[in-house]
């Protein structure tokens, strides 16, 4: 079965500035066989007897990655709070009350979320993620599942390295869905939880997740626990590397970044949360400009409210122009590729999905354009879409959704699942999540 795309704007995201208008992308069965000028690819052969689908109006991408997500629950009740005082408060005693239902009730709204907004790939670190496998498989997302661990003291309600051991075992770490190793934070893990993440990473051959230089109080406890700062502390626990993604890197010194530039560890960005939690703006021009690889993240909804990647890419591109005083800064170009094809090669799939390429995986998206807010769209030498999809567009005008060539989304609506009762589901299992954690507080 094969389906031809024509009659819109496609960027491929296989180099800067690179345009067909009007393009087309053929795929067949799982994967893209043709891409490129709206004739040239419907002369194709394999195009004949092709469903066809008119996009006209509209710009065709590479799935979105979501680089960093957190399943949860939480949304609009925890907010106005700086970063550790709003998990000490909200979101700690939330994990102690979970469920291995409730958390998969969570992943389920989530990545339903996620795709109807045009994310074909999410990294979530999460809990009792067998659960998580199941709705991604329902879904029918690309997933990279990354559990909690942790092991200091006053964190025993986290994962173990041994809950993240089965969940290797049961996932796998190859395929649409898969499973790294988690690593909580540097706060929540001792030496000895790094060095057993490393090892079974080592093992299974998959990657590392973590966080790190969120708020200007972790680099001061950092420096008063160890001497040394954030990414200093991990180089020297051995898991900086080509297979380890650091979600956050907010306040990295020029050190630290050449850390990162010198191991291929990659950063994820996520602006929107950062900017909620006021933790402060990223240096991501200082780490791009020294060859390190930066995803786009959107955190959880609980420091977010929204998973819409679409949304995220232009406060990425604000955030940097109005910390830099630099109206230059945040190219759309530049932050479409986080969102693109720099994030497939974070989470080490850039060779499987994250451009629209003969080979990779259909990994499809259409977003229209034909909005009021997304008008006037222009054509050669004022062409906008790029930007129009950086600073205009929102997950609601995304239209259709494929992963796999499998459709997702069709006309705006989910094929997958049933929107009506996936969110009756997490209504009951949030009022349950939150009963469960008044009754903890109260004992």
């Amino acid at each position: 079965m094969s389906t031809l795309l024509s009659g819109g704007v496609v960027l491929p995201m296989t180099g800067r500035g690179v345009a067909f208008d009007p393009g087309a992308v053929l795929f067949e069965g799982t994967s893209i066989v043709a891409v490129g000028p709206a004739a040239l690819v419907a002369a194709d052969r394999r195009a004949a007897g092709a469903t066809a689908i008119d996009t006209t109006g509209g710009v065709v991408i590479p799935g979105l990655h979501n680089c960093h997500l957190h399943s949860g629950l939480l949304r609009g009740t925890a907010e106005s709070l700086a970063l550790w005082e709003w998990l000490k408060s909200y979101v700690d005693p939330a994990h102690r009350a979970l469920t291995p239902e409730i958390a998969a009730q969570a992943s389920r709204l989530c990545y339903a979320e996620s795709v109807l907004a045009g994310t074909t790939s999410v990294m979530d670190m999460w809990r009792y993620m067998e659960g998580s496998a199941a709705a991604a498989d329902e879904i029918g997302i690309r997933a990279t599942l990354v559990p909690y661990v942790a092991d200091e003291e006053g964190y025993d309600y986290f994962e173990t390295l041994d809950t993240n051991r089965r969940l290797l075992e049961a996932v796998g770490c190859r395929g649409r869905v898969r499973a790294w190793v988690g690593l909580e934070h540097l706060m929540y893990c001792s030496d000895e939880c790094f060095a057993g993440a490393k090892a079974m990473a080592e093992e299974f051959a998959t990657g590392i997740h973590t966080h790190s230089s969120e708020s200007v109080w972790e680099v001061q406890e950092s420096l008063k626990r160890w001497g040394r700062r954030p990414i200093e502390v991990m180089w020297n626990r051995g898991i900086l590397g080509e297979d380890t993604v650091i979600a956050h890197c907010v306040w990295l010194d020029d050190r630290e970044i050449e850390l990162l530039a010198r191991t291929g560890t990659a950063a994820v960005h996520c602006p929107c949360s950062n900017m909620k939690l006021a933790s402060g703006p990223a240096r991501i021009a200082a780490m791009r400009s020294r060859g390190v690889t930066v995803g786009l993240g959107s955190d959880g909804e609980k420091e977010n409210n929204n998973l819409d990647l679409l949304e995220e890419m232009k406060f990425a591109s604000l955030l940097a122009k109005v910390t830099t005083l630099d109206p230059a800064a945040g190219d759309p170009w530049d932050v479409l590729a986080m969102a693109t094809i720099d994030g497939a090669a974070a989470l080490g799939i850039d060779d499987v999905t994250g451009s629209l390429e003969p080979g990779k995986s259909a990994d499809v998206v259409v977003v229209d354009l034909t909005g009021l807010h997304t008008t006037p769209l222009l054509h050669g030498p004022d062409f906008n879409a790029h930007a129009h999809l950086v600073f205009s567009a929102t997950g609601a005008d995304v239209r259709d959704v494929w992963v796999e060539g499998r459709q997702l989304v069709g006309s705006g609506r989910p094929l997958t699942f049933d929107l009506a009762s996936l969110r009756a589901d997490a209504q009951v299992a949030a009022e349950e999540l939150f009963a469960r954690r008044a009754a903890l507080r109260s004992v």
